[in-house]
């Protein structure tokens, strides 16, 4: 079976030793049927509450390569943009079934899905959620396809100001919304711009990731700027980062309230007498 590097992976029976390495695919796994099967995972796995319970195998900083040897998996799922690249080089030198994944689109999702019930033997449940999302996301589609295009910009930290790029998942989902992303054109998958070329682009939704602790003082940075049309209308939402920035099926939860607010902002052109 191909995995997102391009690679082969056969495993000549289910895997029933899982290590993942990344919270989005723990998520993944225990939606396909196979969470009891993980045996290790990456710092931020806590979705579901099961997965909290899991020995640890490094975090976002690096992975532990001993311990995730020393945990004899019988298949290591990686994060491809998430994990160093070195250190799943090393896993791969050293004979573990490694698994690259890394979803771009929306229904990369639910490919990604099926491809780990394969390899767990849980076909089954992983189908019937596959089709499941397949379904939620056709009604999204439906909903909001050829509504007014609405330009927005995604902030994923308040510091460096990061954001996405037409390669990244979420600009999916601002597509799937019927808006644009202002940073599309950049390359990279996150981008650093800074606070004037935002005001040049003049977003007119501004939704924002991060810490929800540090929100307010962001909106109120957002709100001083008059001159943009997002903040005249405060058109200024917050993403948990769980329900956006996480490629899990949990996304369309997070593509529900982009979907909501970009409609919101529709509506409050009619207010303004904008078209």
């Amino acid at each position: 079976m191909p995995d997102d590097a391009g690679r082969m992976l056969t495993l000549v029976s289910p895997a029933r030793r899982i290590v993942s390495l990344a919270p989005n695919v723990t998520e993944l796994l225990y939606v396909a049927g196979a969470g009891n099967f993980v045996v290790g995972a990456v710092a931020y796995s806590d979705y579901p509450e099961a997965a909290k319970s899991i020995p640890r195998v490094g975090s976002g900083a690096g992975l532990d390569v001993e311990a995730i040897v020393a945990l004899h998996p019988d298949l290591v799922i990686a994060w491809q943009s998430g994990n160093p690249s070195w250190q799943v080089e090393r896993l791969i030198s050293l004979g573990m079934p490694v698994f690259v994944t890394e979803p771009r689109h929306l229904d990369d999702m639910v490919d990604l899905l099926e491809r780990l019930g394969k390899l767990a033997g849980t076909e089954a449940l992983a189908g019937k959620t596959a089709a499941d999302f397949r379904r939620h996301l056709a009604r999204l589609r439906a909903r909001y396809s050829g509504r007014p295009v609405v330009p927005v910009f995604y902030q994923i930290l308040d510091s460096s100001l990061l954001t996405v790029s037409r390669r990244h998942l979420i600009n999916d989902v601002i597509q799937l919304c019927g808006g644009r992303n202002i940073y599309a054109d950049l390359p990279g998958l996150t981008p650093r711009v800074d606070m004037e070329s935002v005001v040049q682009r003049n977003p007119e939704v501004i939704l924002a990731s991060g810490y929800d602790a540090l929100w307010q003082e962001w909106r109120d940075r957002w709100r001083a700027l008059s001159m943009l049309t997002a903040s005249t209308r405060d058109n200024l939402l917050f993403i948990p980062p769980d329900l956006i920035e996480r490629q899990s099926l949990r996304i369309l939860d997070g593509s529900e309230r982009i979907c909501a607010t970009l409609e919101q902002a529709r509506a409050k052109r009619k207010v303004s007498g904008s078209p």
